[in-house]
């Protein structure tokens, strides 16, 4: 993706969020130059991959594959593997009309994910063979705002602004916005994006950068190069 892309991306997602009432913590508008001067007190943003995320999944058409995401919040694997501490994380998404976000799956992360305002939110669900693979003929049990719902194969799932679904790991998952873009909020147990993303395809989590211009503020797959210590 074009740095200048990207930063567009990014000024059409702030103004979508503001728009639907949500306000982004105060280091999503620091400049590059802001966040290496502040590196000691935002270890934690850093070391936790807080914030602005923008990705086409490395096939170079963000349009029809691709994702927004701002990290809010984000806990240790640490605490979730002993059991206390921060377990949980938090981002807004943003699902493009028809853009495909990839099948995939967690090995770890269970999540919400929420329509929080926008068109209607599609989820393509299949179940897992018993290695935790995608398995084409196998479905499964979700919960829609609390209430069990058993899929088959391929059912997709319609959610309007107030809906979520529950998935966890081995529910392996696309989506889009059907209708027009939808605002996505996900709340989960601790993430872990450069690992946790099982694609049924092999296609990468992250974009290669095309630095045609300057960024006007850091991805989280910018903090090793920019703010390396």
């Amino acid at each position: 993706m074009k740095r200048s892309e990207i930063n567009a991306i990014m000024a059409d997602a702030h103004e979508m969020i503001r728009r639907h009432g949500f306000t982004l913590p105060p280091f999503a508008d620091w400049t590059p130059e802001e966040f290496v001067k502040s590196l000691n007190r935002a270890r934690h943003v850093i070391d936790a991959r807080c914030g602005w995320d923008i990705t086409d999944y490395g096939a170079g058409d963000f349009e029809t594959m691709g994702l927004f995401l701002f990290t809010l919040r984000n806990g240790r694997l640490a605490d979730l593997r002993k059991g206390g501490g921060m377990c949980y994380a938090e981002k807004l998404l943003i699902s493009r009309q028809d853009q495909l976000s990839p099948m995939h799956t967690h090995v770890i992360k269970s999540e919400d994910i929420i329509n929080r305002g926008g068109a209607t939110l599609v989820v393509e669900l299949y179940g897992s063979d018993d290695a935790g693979g995608f398995a084409e003929d196998r479905g499964g049990t979700v919960w829609c705002d609390g209430i069990r719902r058993d899929y088959v194969p391929g059912e997709k799932l319609s959610f309007a602004p107030g809906e979520s679904v529950t998935l966890r790991p081995g529910d392996w998952h696309a989506f889009w916005g059907e209708g027009g873009d939808v605002l996505v909020g996900e709340i989960s147990t601790v993430n872990d994006d450069e690992t946790d993303n099982i694609f049924r395809d092999p296609i990468g989590r992250f974009s290669t950068i095309d630095e045609d211009t300057t960024p006007t503020h850091l991805l989280v797959s910018d903090y090793a190069t920019w703010l390396a210590a």
